[in-house]
């Protein structure tokens, strides 16, 4: 059966207004029309919406169900119309995005201060905590999640950037341990990782061409900060995976070196998450576009 939105706005409407009259009035339609479109929705449902008497309306048992649907279509066309009438007007209020703090600080600290310097009227709250928040339940605008994600239907997302890892090694430890020449042979070496870890051991994936390379390592330190283990690489107490632009200023002044060249981590995708069952609001619009667009171009990393 396919219902009408319409009508199920018409019927909220009578019902909030109380009248025939009154919702004709505010709906800009005559009263006959409004009547009749109400007894076409009553005979497509098969059961009483209303109980008509001379003084008042009464809702029938059904139709007192049916008003909590009616309300909702009411609600999200209000909101369509709020959204479309101040679209072109300033975004404002409190954008609240959650990311991990390494992305944060390694490529987004130019494009959020062009963000607030474009939109004055625009609060950020920022949550750099490793944990994941629940977007709809916890009222959170957007969240920056990497690496795969997980179904969920709640939920709606855009690609912003793919970022590439490899193992990186200060001279110091490759001059004392030597460089790997096959992944086969990081089993004898001090490796600083990502989780998760299970059993004591973390699977690296790595790849070269089409030849991939799976195996369980044993890891020396394991932390949930990409920029604290490059870091640790650099002093010189492990070989770490690492993204590319985290480990370049440092390959730049011969802090570290490349290790396995040939051979790295399978891309990692960064998403733009957003809860998607609600209408998307201009604040959060506007800084996906920035987003989209900064790392379209190049201008965030």
């Amino acid at each position: 059966m396919e219902i009408d939105p319409g009508d199920l706005l018409l019927f909220a409407r009578i019902v909030e207004c109380g009248s025939f009259s009154l919702a004709a009035a505010r709906v800009q339609l005559p009263k006959s029309t409004v009547s009749r479109r109400l007894s076409l929705l009553e005979t497509q449902l098969g059961e009483r919406l209303l109980q008509r008497t001379t003084r008042k309306l009464v809702l029938t048992e059904f139709g007192a169900s049916l008003l909590e649907h009616a309300r909702r279509v009411t609600e999200e066309t209000e909101a369509a119309g709020a959204l479309a009438q101040h679209r072109q007007g300033a975004p404002s209020g409190l954008l609240r995005v959650s990311m991990p703090a390494d992305f944060a600080n390694l490529v987004m600290g130019a494009l959020l201060a062009r963000f607030m310097n474009q939109y004055p009227a625009i609060a950020l709250e920022l949550d750099l905590s490793p944990r994941r928040v629940d977007l709809v339940a916890e009222n959170f605008d957007l969240a920056i999640r990497m690496g795969a994600l997980p179904d969920d239907a709640t939920l709606a997302a855009r690609r912003i950037v793919l970022s590439t890892l490899g193992l990186y090694a200060a001279p110091a430890y490759t001059g004392l341990r030597g460089l790997p020449e096959h992944p086969d042979d990081l089993f004898q070496h001090d490796l600083l990782s990502l989780p998760p870890r299970t059993n004591g051991l973390t699977r690296w994936t790595l790849q070269r061409g089409k030849t991939l390379w799976e195996r369980d390592l044993p890891v020396r330190m394991m932390a949930n900060s990409p920029d604290l283990l490059v870091r640790m690489a650099r002093t010189g107490v492990g070989i770490a995976a690492s993204t590319e632009q985290l480990a370049l200023p440092y390959l730049q002044t011969g802090e570290l070196v490349r290790v396995l060249p040939d051979w790295c981590f399978p891309t990692v995708t960064a998403w733009a998450v957003f809860p998607g069952r609600r209408l998307m609001p201009a604040k959060t619009r506007v800084f996906l576009d920035m987003l989209e667009a900064s790392f379209e171009a190049g201008a965030a990393v």
